[in-house]
């Protein structure tokens, strides 16, 4: 018994043994896959990032176009493509620029007890015809420059970089490359605050662009690119929307604070009514913005103010300074939306005033310092046109004194069909000096000051207007694809009359010591575009 007792809890342990071994080489039980799920939450598009409750939609574009007529692809003989050898318009200057750009933004949305969640990031990569400019070597030579096909900072000196169209990048360039990434947007939304780079508060929903993809539209603000910001918006239903908004000047809205005390001659041939002395800055600004926007259309009321904080009058700080002087800058926009033309057309129009706040109404793609050659047909070698207008400018010893402007711009829009529209757009910029500016620059009578004392100048005022109109055109063949043709006229209204001989050569590649006559300038652009967004 104990033989037959001891082989039965053998077997029985052995068994056991064996049917462990097999339960262990059992397969587990796969883990259930987790698919992408639409969000209907927030429109089309959007979908559950997996094991979250946060949405994400990916979007954007890709463009190729080219600009025929000048060597800025975003502009039509203004800002920088007005400055150095791109206003000079001889054989070191482009006639037609390129570019290819792809533009990528990531929005993602999370509702919260408190609210939804937003984030949002729009990029770009670009590459853009480069510019070949004079060397300055006295033999004919030239270089290669892909940063400064698109220019120079005016006030700054420093190389920029900037785009074309809705959505438009306005970045340093660290190289010498004609590729470049920038930054348009990247912010977050949570219960009613906007923080980060996003469109001032000041712009109409359009920015620049009421009707147009010609990037240099003045009459306005435009901040397409975006403008770091921190921002309460409430909503008090029916469409009504009213905001508040710190936002950082630095980088786009400061026009020039000018010392006169530095101006020469030469140098106002150039734009340069003196020497720029922007301080650091010490406060945002303020902007505030009531807006309806319903069925029938749009309306908002804009208003900003602006600290223009300047360095010293010299080079060490017991030289002193002047103190800071405030502008500000109104605007009002209307969007007429279903007129009786047709279905979907819409006008678009509004109108700026600023004082001592100049990039509301010369906004920073289409810039406010100009100096264009010409023909001429007064026996002069050639003829010039050239023009700034600062926020403010002072003497030394003095007081800052603003430069007020006042402009308008707007368009019509008509589609003939769901495939084809066109659009009829203008714009107008006016800017007037006070008294302080005109005495030093030209003199109580015309005859005195910096310019106004010059052989052969006749008429001398810093005052001048630019005036634009375009025809935009667009095909959309298939949804989401579609090819455009703009074509815009700008006109430099300058006051200066008569002839005027530098002593020197003018500070642009190739011109030589002659006789110029002062005369109003006007540039002609055709921007052909394809894009298809995603």
């Amino acid at each position: 018994m104990k033989l037959v007792k001891s082989l039965l809890l053998g077997s029985a342990a052995g068994l056991i043994a064996v049917g462990g071994a097999q339960a262990a080489d059992l397969p587990v039980k796969a883990k259930a896959v987790e698919y992408v799920k639409i969000c209907s939450l927030y429109g089309a598009g959007f979908y559950y990032i997996p094991g979250t409750d946060t949405c994400i939609k990916l979007g954007g574009y890709l463009r190729a176009e080219v600009a025929l007529g000048t060597n800025s692809d975003y502009s039509a003989g203004l800002n920088v493509s007005s400055q150095g050898a791109n206003g000079a318009r001889n054989r070191l200057t482009n006639y037609y620029t390129m570019r290819a750009r792809e533009d990528l933004n990531i929005d993602t949305r999370t509702a919260t007890e408190y609210g939804v969640v937003r984030t949002f990031f729009d990029g770009v990569f670009s590459w853009t015809t480069g510019n070949y400019v004079g060397s300055n070597s006295g033999t004919g030579t030239t270089a290669y420059s892909g940063t400064l096909a698109a220019g120079t900072n005016p006030l700054t000196g420093a190389a920029t970089l900037y785009g074309s169209g809705s959505g438009s990048v306005n970045g340093t360039d660290g190289n010498t490359s004609a590729g470049s990434l920038g930054v348009y947007y990247a912010f977050i939304q949570f219960a009613g605050f906007t923080m980060g780079k996003a469109v001032s508060q000041f712009d109409a929903p359009w920015t620049n662009y009421p009707g147009n993809n010609f990037d240099s539209l003045v009459g306005g603000s435009g901040t397409v690119t975006g403008i770091n910001q921190f921002t309460y918006t409430a909503d008090f239903g029916q469409g009504v929307t009213a905001a508040f908004s710190a936002e950082d000047p630095t980088s786009y809205m400061q026009a020039g604070n000018l010392n006169m005390t530095g101006a020469t001659a030469y140098g106002m041939l150039q734009g340069a009514y003196g020497s720029n002395a922007i301080g650091g800055s010490r406060s945002p600004n303020l902007v505030g913005m009531v807006r309806v926007d319903q069925a029938w259309g749009l309306f908002q009321a804009s208003i900003a103010a602006k600290d223009n904080h300047v360095g010293y009058y010299g080079a060490t700080e017991p030289t002193g300074h002047p103190d800071d002087k405030w502008g500000w800058a109104v605007q009002l926009a209307l969007s007429i939306k279903n007129i009786p033309t047709g279905a979907g057309d819409v006008i678009n129009i509004s109108g700026v005033y600023t004082d001592g706040a100049t990039r509301y109404n010369f906004q920073n793609l289409s810039g406010s310092t100009y100096s264009m050659f010409g023909s001429s047909g007064n026996g002069s070698y050639q003829s010039i046109g050239f023009a700034t207008a600062p926020d403010t400018v002072y003497v030394t010893g003095g007081s800052q004194e603003t430069v007020k402007t006042w402009g308008f711009r707007g368009a019509y829009t008509h589609n003939w069909d769901p495939y084809w529209n066109t659009a009829l757009y203008g714009a107008y910029a006016q800017a007037q000096y006070g008294s302080l500016a005109k005495t030093t620059l030209c003199g109580p009578t015309g005859v005195g000051g910096v310019f106004g004392g010059v052989a052969g100048v006749t008429g001398c005022n810093p005052d001048f207007a630019i005036g634009q109109v375009g025809l935009i055109t667009r095909w959309t063949p298939v949804k989401n694809l579609t090819f455009s043709a703009d074509l815009s006229w700008t006109h430099l209204d300058q006051k200066y009359s008569g002839t005027v001989t530098p002593a020197a050569l003018i500070a642009v590649p190739a011109k030589p010591v002659a006789t110029y006559e002062l005369k109003d300038q006007d540039s002609i652009v055709l921007l052909l575009r394809a894009q298809r967004n995603w």
